[in-house]
């Protein structure tokens, strides 16, 4: 089970096309690896630590949506927060539950009809990657 996390920036209408690219890393585990049970419905279900580079100068707030895009029905958000800060770099472990989110952040509705994180809950087994 592999989650694919972007931070978006909302930044203005360039007058020539640019392509902008913001790295997304976490230390709570490794690209196309399992996630880890303490992130998943199956344990403690708590928000993995997240970090991503520094957005291209002139951007206003960040969104970030976690997504499963191999979840059985279609693409599957996790987690959806926005209003989050230009400057910020990233969000510590378990900060949708422990309201660790930066001031003025926002949490929206994830795919489990609730605002904040919920983790991967597959039927069964493994999605493929």
């Amino acid at each position: 089970m592999a989650l694919a996390c972007a931070v978006t920036e909302a930044t203005p209408a360039p007058a020539a096309e640019v392509k902008v690219t913001l790295s997304v890393t976490s230390p709570a585990f490794r690209d196309r690896y399992r996630v880890p049970l303490e992130y998943t419905c199956e344990r403690e279900d708590v928000s993995p630590s997240l970090r991503w580079s520094q957005p291209s100068e002139g951007t206003q707030p960040l969104a970030l949506v976690v997504d499963d895009p191999d979840a059985p029905g279609g693409a599957f958000a996790h987690w959806v927060v926005f209003n989050l800060p230009a400057g910020s770099r990233g969000l510590p472990e378990a900060a949708s539950s422990g309201g660790q989110v930066p001031a003025g952040a926002l949490q929206g509705e994830n795919d489990f009809e609730k605002a904040g994180y919920g983790g991967p809950c597959p039927p069964s087994g493994p999605h493929q990657h």
